[in-house]
């Protein structure tokens, strides 16, 4: 089979997600059509160079709708006759949209793709399209539907993880996600957002709060407990379905969860004949990718069984992997995946996470392929696996060997 190999890996910095965020003016399709210009221009491309472009966003509707990726193909210097796919696997999204491109090149349908993912959360609010399984009775009901920071909790509860752990976590993301932006860490990634007239509107992420710690999170009251507790009782919900439970254990909030943001990001794959034609080196190979069905209540506990069915499928072990990237939806997750794998936690998320940085969710997935991609490098190690837990029960994982 043929090899698909990274051959470059960029994001946008992430924006606030709100009115007064320097991203909020700029739509999705022109926060597209910028990364892919920057893809194209790094990599001096011809605007044919590549098959397609696999785009993931997960709320389509308005301007994130109708094939955003094809919009956004005609919106760049790209040519007419690259087609363009949007697709949905929530969070997962832009890691699926790089999985599909990867193994589309290994089976020899096309040379190269631009793959990522875009999500524009001050602009087209999350869950504004619907979702049948939080609103048709038929599903909500057999499935037990809870929201997922009620699932956050219940993984806090289940696994044992007190609001001292949670916060700890919370914390140590931001200390990680200042040192590495002070370090410059993130130079070879992260593309400068310009308006029309090339004059910068952002360069790093501004949803940060470097001083963060435990005094001001403590302050903060848990953000699901009443969700929970009173209306509309979602607590009662998951104790239906964990009876062993006898009560939630609400430790989330918005200090622990993360960020509601801005962002695009993509990833330019293709196979050795591709890099030869443009007179470029490839950084890593995609080793293999994996996705799975979870529990939809719980929800959030994917990046577990994916990661155990991705090293079984490969014939490798957790001990094989360098570096994780684990996308902290909650911080439940995280410390949920280092217990079940008793992983060191100097070797997860080294430069922080979605906590401190935020989660522009049809994006994230592409962003962290990129970001352990960079750390191997720094590094100089050789393997990394990248994860995200996803809505309704799913899990998502890749893992890249560099070259």
């Amino acid at each position: 089979m043929t090899e698909a190999y990274i051959y470059d890996a960029l994001r946008t910095p992430r924006g606030k997600g709100r009115k007064d965020g320097a991203l909020h003016e700029v739509t999705s399709l022109r926060l597209s059509a910028l990364t892919l210009n920057a893809v194209k221009e790094r990599n001096n491309l011809d605007g044919h160079a590549v098959e397609d472009v696999i785009w993931g966003n997960v709320t389509q509707v308005m301007e994130q709708g109708g094939c955003l990726a094809r919009s956004a193909v005609l919106a760049s210097d790209l040519d007419e006759s690259i087609p363009g796919l949007a697709i949905n696997r929530f969070c997962a999204s832009g890691m699926e949209a790089v999985n599909l491109a990867a193994n589309q090149v290994k089976g020899g349908a096309g040379e190269a793709y631009i793959a990522g993912g875009v999500e524009m959360m001050g602009r087209v609010a999350m869950g504004s399209d619907g979702a049948a399984i939080a609103v048709d009775p038929s599903l909500a009901m057999d499935s037990y539907f809870v929201p997922q920071g009620i699932s956050a909790d219940i993984i806090a509860t289940e696994y044992g993880f007190s609001r001292e752990e949670v916060d700890a976590l919370a914390v140590e993301s931001q200390r990680r996600a200042k040192a590495a932006w002070d370090d410059n860490r993130f130079a070879k990634s992260v593309i400068t957002v310009r308006d029309q007239n090339g004059l910068a509107i952002l360069d790093r992420d501004e949803y940060m709060r470097p001083g963060t710690d435990m005094q001001s999170l403590g302050a903060l009251n848990p953000s699901f407990q009443m969700m929970g507790e009173q209306m509309p009782g979602f607590d009662k919900v998951a104790l239906l379905k964990y009876p062993h439970l006898e009560k939630i254990n609400h430790v989330h909030h918005a200090g622990n969860s993360s960020g509601i943001v801005d962002g695009a990001a993509a990833v330019l794959i293709g196979n050795k004949e591709f890099g030869e034609k443009y007179g470029l080196k490839p950084r890593a190979r995609i080793k293999a990718t994996a996705k799975i069905g979870t529990d939809p209540t719980i929800m959030l506990t994917g990046p577990v069984p994916v990661t155990e069915k991705i090293l079984k499928d490969n014939g490798m072990s957790i001990s094989d992997i360098d570096l994780f990237e684990v996308n902290e939806a909650f911080a439940a997750v995280v410390l949920r995946f280092m217990q079940a794998f008793d992983v060191d936690a100097s070797k997860v998320n080294v430069n922080g996470g979605s906590i401190a940085m935020g989660h522009p969710l049809g994006a994230t997935g592409a962003m962290i392929i990129g970001t352990v991609l960079d750390e191997l490098e720094r590094q100089d190690k050789e393997v990394g696996l990248a994860t995200l837990c996803i809505a309704s029960g799913m899990g998502a994982a890749t893992i890249i060997e560099r070259v």
